[in-house]
């Protein structure tokens, strides 16, 4: 019933195939607008008339478009967490295949057993976690920040933190079977360093996130769901470095570490001093760069718009203004919804940035120019000018003369 080229927007097929739809009719929309197709003959003739109706049709059509966006994100974290336990029991199948495939020559051992045993009573654990949290991604839960995206930090230290606990489970099972087993401190002082640090940095990266947020110098919007680019990739979909190689360095010593318990059987892993000072130095560059990233957005100048053929003049009500600066678009917030939340305030007046578009996106707003009118509302003399991004950070004041 819901399958094929369901809309209906009650099941998860249905959803996401209503919400390309929804993107595909907008586009095709947009770049009819922008070609000056399907205008109303009430507004043809006046420039101001129709930048605003194609504004207006553009933002309630954007609207639709973010609405069916977040109804596939929720019906995808819903539908996410049966797969996350494919892949969880599914490695633990793959160790299994292994365990028996190197059993082959020497037999089965008592390591091999525990550390089947220690699989099984993790990913037993993680199930009943992420079936208490299905609604949430399951297994992802723990790892989607508050901005709807999957944060490299935690899930770094997600990966760490498992690994500690299986070393630990296997260690316990091999004592259980009276077989050495090896958790001093001296043996595992290093990968409780990596582990305690690692925590300790998606603690504090969430705590520096929030407080840059509510003082204004990060713009944060939400995603619509969470995506596995994330953790490489910083808010706008670029590649971002600090999260890159905090991924990549502690990848390679998670493996250093695999390597050690599986030669090492019988203690924890000892990790190499150079390799815990390697992603110690990582994860200081990550901080780093979360400490660096953003900024608030910032006002430069604001002139009259002049049209080709135009006069030279003062700004009076009914021109149009451009604003120049730099961080009008957040990371992430290129959507034509996020765009269309952009307000300027003109003195007492809140204007809604229109959208003009252009074949393949819009030419206003840009991350560094703003074009409004000055509505009659603002009465002539000296008034602020002030940018409300869709983050809802707002810039510096500048002033200007509105003559009579």
């Amino acid at each position: 019933m819901h399958g094929g080229g369901c809309t209906c927007g009650d099941c998860p097929h249905g959803r996401r195939e209503g919400h390309r739809r929804a993107v595909a009719w907008f586009l095709a929309r947009r770049d009819e607008l922008a070609d000056g197709q399907g205008l109303p003959a009430q507004v043809a003739y006046s420039a101001g008339g129709t930048r605003q109706w194609i504004s207006d049709e553009l933002t309630e059509s954007a609207q639709a478009v973010a609405e069916r966006s977040r109804s596939a994100g929720e019906a995808w974290l819903t539908r996410v967490w049966r797969r996350t336990l494919l892949v969880l029991w599914g490695w633990v199948t793959l160790l299994l295949l292994a365990f028996a495939l190197t059993a082959i020559g020497s037999g089965w051992t008592t390591s091999r057993t525990a550390g089947l045993a220690a699989a099984a009573c993790l990913a037993a654990l993680l199930t009943a976690a992420a079936r208490l949290h299905r609604a949430h991604g399951g297994l992802l839960a723990p790892l989607v920040g508050e901005d709807n995206r999957l944060s490299t930090s935690r899930a770094v230290a997600a990966a760490w933190v498992l690994f500690a606990a299986y070393t630990v489970l296997f260690l316990a099972f091999r004592l259980a079977a009276s077989a050495p087993a090896g958790l001093g401190l001296a043996q595992g002082a290093a990968l409780l360093t990596i582990v305690a640090v690692v925590s300790l940095i998606a603690v504090v990266v969430r705590r520096v996130v929030t407080v840059r947020v509510i003082t204004q110098r990060l713009q944060k919007v939400q995603a619509d769901r969470p995506r596995p680019a994330d953790l490489l990739c910083d808010d706008a979909g670029r590649g971002s470095f600090p999260d890159a190689q905090y991924v990549l360095v502690g990848a390679v010593a998670l493996t250093c570490a695999t390597v050690l318990l599986a030669r090492r059987p019988d203690q924890l892993p000892g990790l190499p001093w150079g390799l815990t000072v390697l992603v110690l130095v990582s994860a200081g560059v990550y901080l780093a760069g979360k400490y660096a990233e953003g900024g608030r957005p910032v006002v430069l100048s604001v002139v009259r718009a002049r049209e080709p053929g135009g006069l030279d003049g003062p700004i009076r009500t009914g021109d149009d203004i451009e604003i120049r600066g730099a961080g009008f678009v957040p990371p992430g917030a290129e959507g034509p919804d996020r765009l269309a939340r952009m307000t300027v305030r003109i003195g007492a007046v809140h204007v809604h940035v229109p959208l003009v578009p252009v074949p393949g996106g819009f030419i206003n707003p840009s991350d560094t120019s703003i074009t409004v009118p000055v509505p009659v509302e603002v009465a002539p003399g000296r008034v602020d000018v002030q940018v409300v991004t869709a983050s809802g950070a707002e810039s510096n004041r500048m002033t200007i003369d509105v003559a009579d």
